[in-house]
């Protein structure tokens, strides 16, 4: 059983051992993008990344082994990537972290432990999709009212109606000081309701702009 845990690369690196290395890197890669896709919907560009990272890591550290200067150089070329790139979400970087060591664990030759590892983290990345924490039951409520309207508690009543909880975030002025946008996260008691709630909510507002949505489309960071 041990064996199976040794590196590929260790009787020396060899056209065969690379193909192997490279092919599960792509099999960590599948894995990794299956995994960021479980209850969520990335672009396609994304799952193409996550597909392809793990091979492209691990040919590069197999290039630079042992060579410190080109390993500086390379070091230098992925840190510029970080300023062409968009803040995403938490579950986005994992799953980019997820990618990237499966690949560092490939160029080691170490072709077992990268695909339990993926298989693992890609396990509890599943379970923990279908369990609710955090804020996941939680949702953003945009409302735009006249200047005339006493926002404070002019919708109390539908909040205690609809919204198991709720509170103001954000308020600013729009319009030159005519509109206020109110910003709520809100709790629904239940979200098939929520078609009733906007109507009752336009009764209050004049008919201006109301927006509500998931709490998560605004992005996460860690």
């Amino acid at each position: 059983m041990s064996a199976l845990f040794e590196s590929v690369l260790k009787d020396g690196f060899s056209v065969e051992a690379y193909l192997i290395c490279i092919a599960c890197a792509l099999v960590c890669g599948i894995i990794a993008a299956i995994s960021a896709s479980i209850r969520s919907m990335p672009s396609k560009s994304f799952i193409i990344s996550l597909i392809l990272l793990p091979m492209i890591v691990s040919t590069v550290i197999t290039m630079v082994n042992g060579n410190v200067g080109t390993g500086i150089a390379v070091m230098g070329a992925f840190s510029l990537v970080r300023f062409r790139s968009v803040p995403g979400k938490a579950k986005d970087i994992v799953s980019i972290f997820l990618s990237m060591t499966a690949g560092l664990a490939c160029a080691g030759g170490y072709v077992a432990i990268a695909i339990l590892f993926s298989l693992i983290v890609g396990a509890v990345l599943f379970a923990l999709s279908f369990i609710p924490l955090g804020c996941d039951e939680m949702m953003s409520l945009n409302i735009t009212v006249p200047e005339s309207l006493n926002f404070t508690d002019a919708f109390s009543d539908l909040f205690k109606k609809y919204t198991k909880s709720h509170k103001l975030v954000k308020t600013k002025t729009s319009n030159m000081g005519s509109l206020y946008k109110l910003s709520y996260k809100i709790k629904p008691k239940d979200r098939t309701l929520l078609k009733e709630f906007i109507d009752e909510l336009r009764c209050r507002n004049g008919n201006l702009e109301i927006s509500i949505f998931e709490s998560a489309e605004e992005g996460e960071s860690l």
